[in-house]
């Protein structure tokens, strides 16, 4: 696109089909370089991908070619197919639908970044749940309990380690 300037730094939050804590340590910084590989070959600029057993958090550029509903369809479709045929969970796994994203300035870069590849400290003092919820106040985003992500606490929600 010729004349076209943009700087469109996002950041988006999904979570695993019914909040299962299946995102372990034995794969889960594998599935993150691939959702970035995910992104940059789609003309996404990776900023940094993160997570915790059961969300991730992905941070990029977004280009003005592609709809942010496109690349997290694509995003979330290729990593699952991936994770499927890996086989690196029992059963079949997907995303929950849905997805939050919020976008931020070029100044708040290395903060965003920061807080996204510290998730595991992060969470041992804060839920998802709260800290989802937390976001879409913090950006002024109405919403519905009924139509956010199912949250379930994660001690009534431990999934098996192995395979």
């Amino acid at each position: 696109m010729a004349n076209t300037y943009t700087q469109i730094n996002v950041h988006a939050i999904f979570s695993v089909k019914g909040r299962e804590n299946v995102l372990r340590d034995g794969f889960r910084e594998d599935l993150f370089k691939y959702i970035s590989g995910i992104l940059n070959n789609n003309g996404q600029y990776s900023l940094a991908v993160n997570g915790h057993l059961d969300h991730v958090h992905i941070f990029f550029e977004l280009s003005p070619t592609m709809a942010l509903s496109d690349i997290l369809r694509i995003v979330k479709t290729n990593s699952s197919k991936w994770i499927n045929q890996e086989k690196l969970v029992k059963g079949k796994f997907s995303w929950q639908s849905g997805y939050g994203a919020f976008s931020y300035s070029r100044s708040q870069r290395n903060n965003v970044i920061k807080y996204i590849m510290n998730q595991k400290e992060h969470h041992e003092n804060k839920t998802f749940k709260q800290e989802y919820l937390e976001l879409l106040e913090k950006f002024e985003i109405p919403f519905e309990g009924d139509y956010i992500f199912d949250f379930i606490d994660v001690k009534d929600n431990v999934a098996p380690l192995g395979l």
